[in-house]
C-alpha cells in the first residue's frame, strides 16, 4: 500500500463568492500561524531560552488559536514533521563535511609530499649536484630539466631557469596553498562542532525568498511583489491528515464523487465548498477511495485515511487528495528469461539486455542534451526517456537492474579532482531519474531491482569493456545485470596474479578495489588494449599492456607501483 497525491484542477478566485475566498484564506492564515507557533516553541525550549510548559503542545496549540481537534492535531503533526526532517539535515550537513576533511586531509597530505620532494630537489641544486625522485614529475634528461604532467611536459634548457622560475615558484605556491587548505580544515571542524551544538530553526518561506528580496532585480524594484509571493509561501499551504475512522476518510474534508464538490469546515467553523472539482490524473483512485471509505461498516478496523490539502497559488486554489493506493498485482519479478540492466549517467542512460544464464543479447545508450536546459526542462526530458527505456523493459518482459546509489556524498568528496567532472556530477539528476524510472515501472507492471554499486565500472572497464567491444557505461549495465541475476564478477587470472598475497584471501571486491586503484591513471580507452587472455599470471604491471598503447605518464604511473612492489 502506497500513498499517491493527485492534483486538481484549479479553482480560480474570481468564480467564487467573496466568503468563501474569505474564509478560506482566513483557514489558511490561521493554520500556518498556529504552525509556525508550535515549531518556535519547542525550537526556543531546546536551545534553553524558555522553560518548558507544563501543558502539552497540541492544548498550547488548541487554546492559543481556537482550534478544534482535527485542525490541531494536523498543525502539531505537521510541526514534528518539520522539526524531524531539520534533524535529519544536520545529519546529512554532518556527513558532507566529514567528506570534506577526508578531501581536505588527503589533499594536505599529498601537498607536503610534493613539498618534501620539491625541497629536496632545491637543497641539492643548492649543493651543486643535482638529484631527482626517481618517480616524481621533475626529471633531468641529459642537459635539459622536464616536468611531465598527463596532458603536457614542460621543457627547462639550464638548471637557473629550472631551479628559480620552476622550483622557487613551485615551493612559494604549495606552501600558500598548505596554509588555505589548513585554514579550511579548521573552518570545516568549527561547522561541524556549530551543526552538533546549536539547534536550527526553520524559516517559514525558505531563505532563498527571504535574501531575494534584497538580492533579485524584480524584488528590488518591486516590494509589493516580493511582499505577495513571502505571504503565499509563508501562509498559501494547509494540510489535513486523515482519520480512518471517518465518514469520508476525513473529519475537516469531505469530497462529494457523485457531485464532484469538495468542502471543508473552516476554522470559523462555517463550512466551504467547492464545486466543480475533478482530478485530471487520478480521478477513479479518488473516487474509489471515498465511496469505500464511506460504504466500510467496521471503518477502525478496514478504513483508510483520506488526506486533504488546500494550496493558495495566487489567483487560484488547488486541492490534493492523498490516498493510498493498492500496488499493481501484475508485476513481472521474473529473472528466468534474464534482466535488463540499466547505468545511470548524467547524459545518458546505459543499458544492457541479458539472457537467463547472463550472456549478453544486446546493448546500447540512450542520450539525452542536458545543456542550457532548466531543471523543468531536464526533468520532462529525463521522464520521456525513462518512459522509452521501461516500455523496452516491457516488450521484453523482463525485469530492470540498476545500481542504489548516494549522490548527496559523492557530489562533496572530490573538490580537487577534475573540474570538468565536479560539474557533470553537480548536474547529474539520480533522485529524478530513479522516481520517473520506478513510476513508470510500477504502472507498466516491471520489477526493479536495485543492487550495490560497488566497482561495476571498473569491472565492466576491465573485463567486458574490450570483449564484448562496448562502451565502458554499457559494460558497467551489463556488471549490474549480472550481479542482480546473483553472478559473482572474480578477477581474471592475469589480473588476480598482480595482487599482493595479503590480499588473495580477501573477498573478490577488495581484489578489484586494489587493481582499479593502482590503474587509476591509465585512460579508459586504453582497457581496449588489455591482454587478459593470456593463461600464465604476469609477474609486473608493464606487461599488462602493449608499450605502444600507454603514454610517458602512464608508464612513470606503473613504474611507480613496481617501485612500491619492490620496497615491499
Amino acid at each position: 500500500m502506497t500513498i499517491k497525491t493527485y492534483f486538481s484542477n484549479r479553482i480560480y478566485k474570481n468564480t467564487l463568492n467573496s466568503s468563501v475566498v474569505e474564509d478560506t484564506q482566513h483557514t489558511l492564515f490561521t493554520f500556518n500561524q498556529a504552525k509556525h507557533f508550535r515549531v518556535q516553541e519547542e525550537v526556543r525550549q531546546k536551545r534553553g531560552s524558555k522553560v518548558k510548559s507544563k501543558q502539552s503542545v497540541h492544548l498550547s496549540v488548541k487554546a492559543k488559536y481556537a482550534l478544534n481537534d482535527y485542525y490541531t492535531n494536523s498543525v502539531v503533526q505537521e510541526g514534528k514533521a518539520l522539526l524531524s526532517s531539520q534533524e535529519e539535515l544536520t545529519k546529512m550537513y554532518i556527513s558532507n563535511k566529514k567528506e570534506q576533511i577526508k578531501s581536505v586531509k588527503k589533499k594536505i597530505k599529498n601537498t607536503k609530499s610534493n613539498l618534501t620532494v620539491l625541497k629536496k630537489i632545491k637543497g641539492s641544486f643548492i649543493k651543486g649536484t643535482p638529484k631527482f625522485n626517481k618517480i616524481s614529475r621533475e626529471q633531468q634528461k641529459g642537459n635539459f630539466f622536464v616536468v611531465e604532467y598527463k596532458n603536457k611536459t614542460d621543457i627547462y634548457y639550464n638548471s637557473y631557469d629550472f631551479e628559480h622560475l620552476y622550483i622557487d615558484v613551485k615551493i612559494k605556491q604549495l606552501i600558500s596553498l598548505l596554509g588555505r587548505l589548513r585554514f579550511r580544515l579548521d573552518r570545516l571542524q568549527k561547522q561541524i562542532s556549530s551543526l552538533r551544538s546549536n539547534t536550527k530553526s526553520v524559516c517559514f518561506g525558505s531563505n532563498k525568498l527571504a535574501k531575494a528580496r534584497t538580492t533579485t532585480q524584480k524584488y528590488q524594484t518591486n516590494r509589493e511583489l516580493w511582499k505577495q509571493d513571502w505571504y503565499l509561501a509563508r501562509y498559501g499551504k494547509m494540510t489535513i491528515s486523515g482519520r480512518k475512522d471517518a465518514k469520508a476518510g476525513n473529519f475537516v474534508f469531505i469530497y462529494d464523487p457523485d457531485n464532484n464538490a469538495l468542502s471543508f469546515k473552516a476554522i470559523n467553523g462555517i463550512v466551504v465548498k467547492f464545486d466543480n472539482i475533478v482530478f485530471p490524473y487520478g480521478q477513479e483512485n479518488v473516487d474509489n477511495a471515498v465511496r469505500m471509505q464511506m460504504n466500510l461498516k467496521n471503518k477502525k478496523a478496514f478504513g483508510k485515511p483520506i488526506g486533504w490539502s488546500i494550496e493558495d497559488c495566487g489567483e487560484y486554489y488547488i486541492a490534493k487528495a492523498l490516498v493510498d493506493v493498492q500496488p499493481n498485482p501484475y508485476v513481472n519479478h521474473s529473472k528466468d528469461s534474464g534482466i535488463i540492466g540499466l547505468d545511470l549517467n548524467v547524459d545518458h542512460f546505459a543499458v544492457s539486455n541479458t539472457n537467463a544464464i547472463g550472456q549478453l543479447i544486446e546493448s546500447f545508450s540512450i542520450k539525452f542534451d542536458i545543456h542550457n536546459k532548466t531543471t523543468g526542462q531536464l526533468k520532462k526530458i529525463i521522464e520521456a526517456e525513462a518512459i522509452d527505456f521501461v516500455d523496452y523493459a516491457a516488450q521484453h518482459k523482463k525485469p530492470v537492474a540498476l545500481e542504489k546509489l548516494d549522490t548527496t556524498k559523492s557530489k562533496v568528496k572530490n573538490p580537487y579532482g577534475n573540474k570538468k567532472a565536479n560539474r557533470l556530477m553537480s548536474q547529474f539528476a539520480y533522485n529524478i531519474m530513479i522516481i520517473a524510472i520506478k513510476s513508470r515501472a510500477d504502472k507498466m507492471g516491471v520489477e526493479v531491482y536495485e543492487v550495490n554499486p560497488a566497482y561495476t565500472s571498473q569491472i565492466g572497464k576491465m573485463k567486458y569493456m574490450k570483449r564484448l567491444g562496448i562502451s565502458i557505461h554499457e559494460a558497467a549495465s551489463y556488471v549490474i545485470a549480472r550481479r542482480a541475476m546473483g553472478f559473482k564478477e572474480k578477477l581474471p587470472p592475469v589480473l588476480h596474479s598482480l595482487v599482493p598475497e595479503k590480499k588473495q584471501g580477501l573477498h573478490h571486491w577488495a581484489q578489484w578495489a586494489y587493481i582499479s586503484n593502482s590503474l587509476s591513471n591509465i585512460r579508459k580507452n586504453t582497457f581496449y588494449q588489455i591482454e587478459l587472455s593470456r593463461l600464465n599470471g604476469l609477474c609486473s604491471w608493464d606487461t599488462l599492456f602493449s608499450q605502444d598503447a600507454l603514454t610517458d605518464f602512464e608508464k612513470t604511473g606503473l613504474s611507480k607501483l613496481e617501485s612500491r612492489k619492490s620496497k615491499a
